[in-house]
């Protein structure tokens, strides 16, 4: 932990053994309180001076007096944050002016043994039945609520959803000419229309879960909220590829299919829908079908409200350590009236076409049809929100910390992120990735632009995401001297590691698009039962380019991967994925996937190989590749038919550390 403060790292080893058992915390703070530390409590009261005996209650107002502290520091100044739920009214927002100085950090922890929460939500009390031995209860939500997530006892509840009740037929530009008169008479207990919302699994490629909002029906017409319906559906085609690919070469040009699942509407409410529930705007009233043993006379109901609950631009030397970040939505995808709404487009990794012209001039830059460029040439894909968000910080950590039943991605770490430490933490239960490092709409950033030199180590991700499945437990855009080590990510329904972006134009016999991106490292960690709900993808994929030559291009070595459900590649080096170096890896059980794919044809200028440049070496595999290519090197591989057949050297040194095994007992407070 290059650069933490010596009492830092005391917080951070002790932080990691309490997790033991679901506990969080940090060393002995109290006993060694010092002044000019900030002490916090749900218990509080701003008007107290924040000190131990007199804490503070927000941490709003904890930042004040931080900013009173930290103008020269000689020392870390500490936040102390008491156990229990922080209910935030508004995000945790910083800048550079909630930054440590003089090289010394400003350290938001827990104190000892405490289980502080940072929530978003509001609690719903007065639930009742709907009426006498109706399955479904109902409870006046505050006037105006609007969310996409509900938790109860701490596990997440799902939004109304089921079949179409009717095929639905006619797609057309603004949605389909028939279909809809079943789902046309649905009404909200209030009275109200729903507001529908259909899902597409694999709708804009194999993976991708595209969703779009139904704006309205009349008789048997369904028109498709706007602009999500075109984004959805007519992304334009550029030069002559037959296969009519969109413009950005990825994916589909099309939603055609049928949605796969219908989203909030009432009627889908029954005993047999156990953990469903519906929001009514008309009166802000929730329903929800009580799961077994949930006694809704004491059940703690969750909504959240916040889409942020920590974000910021220009923050340096900051460190949150055993804090869990929970509850909070993203209200993106919603209907907006006549606002319409950009729904959820998905192009890949939960990268989205949005905007009222974004199926036009979004994508790689230079790649649209003439006068179709965008913002060239920072024209991209917009990026999934995170609750937890910076940019163009440096020198922040996240250690021991949980994100937990979130509404969006994760943790985001955005362009100009430098020097992060993301570690010893628990990622689950969050709505898309987990992870997000960088972004890819500056692919030739420089200086301070770059995402750079950032280590992401030692966590633990799993059952994610939750709801927009095509997202990554970490994924990374454009970024160099990236290491992501020690991970362990399990249970994930798509691809579990993501790196790089901008290699599809080799669709249309052109070169990957230049980038800063090189010296990116994924080693050891451990990755199983990935890949459980979509398709075409796998545990470590990249493209793009990784470097400028083998040497400094991406290394993916020592990793563990096993239980491969969906179809694709364990390791994938797809469209684009230059000097890549594949060694000292166990794979195995694979399903149907290849241990490793796939070449591609070299497109750079002046390419001396046919192929794109790969080094993939000394693996032990099933199902892996036996012959290399012009440009591609197979050797020393070893084909195996039992995991006993990898070297113990490799297999115990995947995964979470020995001091961070304690990750894998944690649970969630509230």
């Amino acid at each position: 932990m290059s650069g933490v403060s010596r009492r830092l790292r005391v917080f951070f080893v002790a932080g990691v053994l309490a997790w033991v058992g679901g506990g969080v915390g940090s060393a002995t703070l109290s006993a060694a309180a010092v002044a000019g530390d900030v002490f916090v409590s749900p218990s509080g009261n701003d008007g107290n001076p924040g000190t131990q005996a007199a804490p503070v209650r927000t941490p709003q107002r904890a930042q004040q007096l931080v900013r009173a502290l930290n103008g020269n520091m000689s020392r870390d100044v500490t936040v102390v944050l008491a156990g229990g739920f922080y209910r935030l009214a508004s995000p945790l927002s910083l800048s550079s002016a909630d930054s440590g100085t003089n090289k010394h950090n400003v350290v938001w922890t827990a104190d000892t043994g405490a289980r502080p929460v940072f929530a978003g939500s509001t609690r719903v009390t007065g639930w009742s039945r709907m009426s006498a031995g109706s399955p479904i209860f109902v409870a006046q939500a505050p006037v105006g609520l609007a969310t996409r997530q509900l938790f109860v006892n701490g596990s997440r509840a799902e939004r109304a959803h089921g079949s179409l009740p009717t095929a639905l037929t006619g797609q057309s530009s603004t949605g389909y000419s028939g279909g809809g008169r079943t789902m046309g008479g649905w009404r909200s207990p209030s009275g109200g229309k729903p507001q529908l919302e259909f899902v597409y699994t694999g709708g804009l490629g194999a993976w991708t879960e595209p969703r779009c909002p139904v704006a309205s029906i009349s008789g048997d017409a369904v028109t498709m909220a706007q602009p999500c319906w075109s984004n959805s559906t007519t992304r334009a085609c550029c030069f002559t590829d037959p296969n009519h690919r969109a413009y950005n070469l990825v994916g589909r040009s099309s939603i055609t299919e049928q949605p796969t699942r219908v989203e909030n509407a009432f009627q889908f409410l029954s005993a047999s829908t156990p953990g469903q529930w519906f929001l009514d705007q008309g009166d802000s009233k929730l329903y929800y079908v009580p799961r077994s043993g949930e006694d809704m006379a004491k059940v703690d109901v969750e909504a959240p409200v916040l889409e942020k609950l920590v974000d910021g631009t220009g923050v340096a030397n900051v460190v949150f350590n055993g804090i869990q970040f929970s509850y909070a939505t993203w209200l993106g995808p919603q209907f907006h009236g006549q606002g319409g709404s950009d729904g959820f487009a998905e192009i890949q990794a939960n990268y989205q076409v949005t905007g009222a012209t974004g199926a036009a001039r979004q994508g790689l830059c230079d790649v649209p049809p003439a006068g179709h460029h965008g913002d060239c040439p920072y024209g991209a894909w917009t990026q999934e929100p995170a609750n937890i968000s910076l940019t163009f910080d440096q020198n922040v950590q996240f250690t021991n910390n949980a994100f937990v039943h979130l509404g969006a991605a994760g943790l985001g770490l955005g362009n100009g992120t430098q020097n992060a430490v993301v570690k010893g933490n628990v990622f689950t239960d969050t709505s898309g990735s987990g992870i997000q490092l960088g972004n890819v709409d500056t692919p030739t950033a420089a200086g301070t632009a770059q995402t750079l030199n950032n280590t992401i180590a030692d966590n633990h991700l799993f059952n994610l995401p939750a709801e927009y499945h095509g997202g990554i437990g970490i994924d990374i855009g454009y970024a160099a001297n990236t290491k992501v080590l020690h991970n362990q990510i399990d249970h994930t329904p798509y691809t579990a590691i993501s790196v790089g972006w901008g290699g599809w134009p080799d669709k249309e016999a052109q070169a990957p698009r230049p980038n800063f991106t090189h010296d990116n490292q994924i080693a050891d960690n451990l990755i199983f039962n990935h890949m459980a709900t979509l398709n075409d993808g796998g545990a470590i994929y990249t493209q793009g380019l990784t470097g400028t030559a083998l040497a400094n291009g991406e290394k993916v070595t020592g990793n563990v991967i096993h239980d491969q459900t969906g179809k694709g590649h364990v390791i994938y080096t797809d469209n684009g994925c230059t000097f890549e170096t594949i060694t000292g890896n166990g794979i195995y059980n694979t399903g149907p996937a290849n241990a490793w794919g796939s070449t591609h044809h070299n497109y750079l200028p002046g390419a001396t190989t046919t192929n794109d440049p790969t080094d993939v070496e000394k693996n032990y595999w099933m199902n892996g590749a036996t012959k290399g290519s012009n440009g591609v090197t197979v050797k020393g591989n070893t084909a195996i038919t039992t995991a006993s057949q990898i070297p113990a050297s490799i297999i115990e040194n995947a995964g979470l550390e020995p001091s961070f095994k304690p990750l894998l007992t944690w649970t969630p407070a509230g």
